[in-house]
């Protein structure tokens, strides 16, 4: 039964999450007769209790006109009175007391816009929550407390919600329009531009072609060569000396000189020493 139990809580909890907006930590707003049962039946922490039942952390809260009604009930709600003086007090602006489902209503209004969740034993008050959409609502049995499923009320209303955010509002809708001439526009001047871009490529195909038409005819046309003069046959003609064969040729015939020179002067010398031996032998033999 608890597994049953906290499937049935989770889906409620994402209900609400997922419909009317609903974020952690949770806010539990409670009034005197679940304060008061809470305490009889030993469910405390009450902090813990209903955070194991929503799955998320819990602020709780409570009003003045609760408090004020708590404390007219006398010494056997005295008990309930200090422990509802340890909540977090919400804002009501009653100046003269009212009674509790009075003041949670008004604190509720008409559309949660605070997100609470109503915690309440009072069976009139649980009737008017569920008749409002997007009020979670929380009561106890014995020791254990318990989610109220949601009703058809606030399932019809989620899926009117729904199908409103699916459609455009109206300044959407003008948006959306001003856009559509916006991209309209940037299209015409877009094909413009290219239509233009191409009429110039065209041109200037047809301007290349004429050339090419021109030039082919000129071609075609019958050419007579003219006679120019021309040079001299270059095998009879003689090849240039060049400096360096010149300079090169110099030193050739200088050096020629010089070894003739050598030459000579070696062979007079040759000879005059001959010349020389064979007078001194004469002149030997002659004294002899």
């Amino acid at each position: 039964m608890k597994v049953k139990k906290q499937k049935r809580h989770r889906r409620a909890v994402r209900f609400f999450t997922a419909c009317f907006g609903f974020r952690e930590p949770f806010k539990v707003l409670c009034d005197g007769t679940f304060v008061y049962h809470l305490l009889a039946n030993q469910i405390t922490p009450a902090d813990t209790a209903l955070a194991n039942t929503l799955g998320a952390t819990v602020k709780i809260f409570t009003t003045r006109c609760v408090l004020a009604e708590l404390k007219s009930l006398g010494e056997s709600y005295s008990e309930s009175f200090n422990a509802a003086c340890n909540l977090i007090t919400a804002r009501c602006d009653h100046d003269k007391r009212r009674s509790a489902v009075a003041c949670i209503t008004e604190v509720i209004g008409e559309n949660n816009s605070e997100h609470f969740f109503v915690a309440t034993q009072d069976a009139e008050l649980r009737k008017k929550m569920q008749e409002i959409p997007g009020v979670p609502v929380i009561y106890a049995l014995r020791n254990s407390l318990f989610l109220e499923r949601p009703s058809g009320l606030q399932h019809q209303f989620a899926k009117a919600a729904e199908e409103e955010r699916s459609h455009m509002t109206k300044l959407e809708y003008k948006m959306l329009k001003k856009k559509k001439k916006v991209a309209i526009e940037e299209a015409a001047d877009a094909s413009d531009a290219n239509e233009s871009d191409v009429d110039h490529m065209l041109d200037t195909q047809v301007v290349k072609a004429n050339i090419k038409r021109d030039r082919t005819n000129v071609k075609d046309q019958v050419r007579f060569k003219r006679n120019k003069a021309k040079g001299p046959n270059p095998l009879s003609c003689k090849k240039k000396k060049t400096n360096g064969k010149k300079r090169t040729d110099g030193n050739t015939n200088a050096s020629s000189e010089k070894e003739s020179k050598i030459v000579d002067n070696t062979t007079r010398n040759g000879s005059r020493k001959c010349k020389r031996s064979r007078k001194s032998k004469n002149v030997t033999e002659a004294t002899v």
